[in-house]
């Protein structure tokens, strides 16, 4: 299986891109850019084989793109894809592997992939067969885990139209509202296209990786039936609402809650339907952390006190209601260096995120709380 990453400024290229290397089969997309500057930033986080890059894009040109990939991964093959053949003679130099001239045909595009492979590149693909067992991860990004290891998606949109599907919780979508959310630039006709590739991709994935879920059509619409499949944000859920309900949670509880939260939900995934599900998630747990902090304080259990206080602030930096509550309780135990950074941390996070300065009953109290030798530190 080959790994390859796309780069190109036209969204629609990208697409097209996208579904002829799917219809090649043993090709996986493991990145996805409409900016060289994005992708050299992201560049440690994907382990490609080639990749194919389009030459005039703002920013930076593709050929400079090529050589600083060249540079920091040797062994990554460029492939160019661009409509001026004046740039044939700088990718020669450059030692790319093919120059493709747009539009260039599926055909075109199979001697290209040829080439790769013929150069040794690309791992067996893998076929899971039957059913298995299988989790899903939203927070921290998106990631289905496998008997067989993590679930490779074959194009980006896919893993964009699982993860729609899969938030919608066994609810059917009309196909207009999943484009509307997915495609919402795209002519309406095209974006129709898109999605039933990406419907016949995702099922075909899924059997592949013995993945139990699959994606049905109902009237007009589709539902993803998950079969029970487990996943972090139900566990997350559950922990949550016992928290709510008891208003505690044992330490053990509260280690798995905090174990699930890897990062914002589908954190770094860049879709922007899942911004709302994020902030709820994040404030759910926020909250939670609250509770937690009084019950754990009541016990004498300071330090699980404090860690609440202190993951609250890692996902508000600007709560200086929290703020205060740990700067109380790090004073309390004379660790008045943790309570000294806390309020930097504190008023740095209101000056950069708000705009303001920290507000009086935070100024008291660091001013009561802090030797004076302290106070002129800061």
């Amino acid at each position: 299986m080959l790994c390859v990453v796309l780069i190109d400024d036209e969204e629609s290229a990208l697409d097209i891109l996208e579904i002829l290397l799917r219809e090649l089969g043993n090709v996986t997309i493991v990145g996805r850019y409409m900016s060289p500057l994005q992708a050299l930033e992201a560049m440690e986080t994907w382990q490609a084989d080639a990749v194919f890059l389009d030459i005039q894009m703002p920013g930076m040109m593709g050929t400079e793109a090529a050589r600083r990939i060249m540079a920091k991964q040797p062994g990554t093959q460029i492939i160019f894809t661009t409509a001026y053949s004046e740039y044939a003679v700088e990718a020669f130099e450059i030692n790319s592997v093919d120059y493709l001239l747009k539009p260039f045909s599926k055909e075109r595009l199979q001697k290209a992939v040829s080439r790769l492979v013929q150069l040794g590149l690309g791992s067996p693909s893998t076929d899971a067969g039957s059913e298995g067992s299988a989790s899903i991860q939203c927070f921290g990004g998106f990631l289905i885990q496998t008997e067989n290891g993590p679930f490779t998606w074959k194009t980006n949109k896919e893993k964009e139209l699982c993860a729609f599907l899969m938030l919608q919780g066994g609810h059917q979508l009309e196909a207009d509202s999943i484009i509307e959310a997915i495609w919402p630039d795209s002519e309406l006709k095209k974006a129709r296209t898109y999605l039933y590739t990406c419907l016949s991709y995702l099922r075909k994935s899924l059997q592949a990786n013995g993945v139990p879920a699959s994606v049905d059509k109902i009237g007009r619409g589709y539902m993803m039936d998950l079969r029970g499949l487990k996943s972090d944000v139900d566990e997350f859920i559950a922990l949550t609402e016992t928290a709510f309900s008891e208003e505690r949670l044992e330490e053990r509880q509260y280690e798995a809650m905090n174990a699930l939260y890897k990062g914002d939900y589908l954190d770094g995934c860049d879709f922007d339907w899942a911004i709302w599900k994020r902030e709820e998630l994040k404030a759910r747990y926020a909250e939670v952390l609250r509770i937690l902090h009084k019950s754990f304080l009541q016990k004498g259990q300071l330090t699980l006190a404090i860690d609440c206080l202190q993951r609250v602030l890692a996902l508000l930096p600007d709560s200086e209601k929290d703020g205060r509550e740990l700067i109380k309780l790090f004073v309390h135990l004379d660790e008045r260096n943790e309570a000294l950074k806390v309020f930097r941390n504190l008023a740095a996070a209101v000056r950069v995120h708000l705009g303001v300065e920290l507000e009086e009953a935070t100024l008291k109290l660091y001013n009561v709380l802090v030797p004076s030798p302290a106070r002129r530190e800061t």
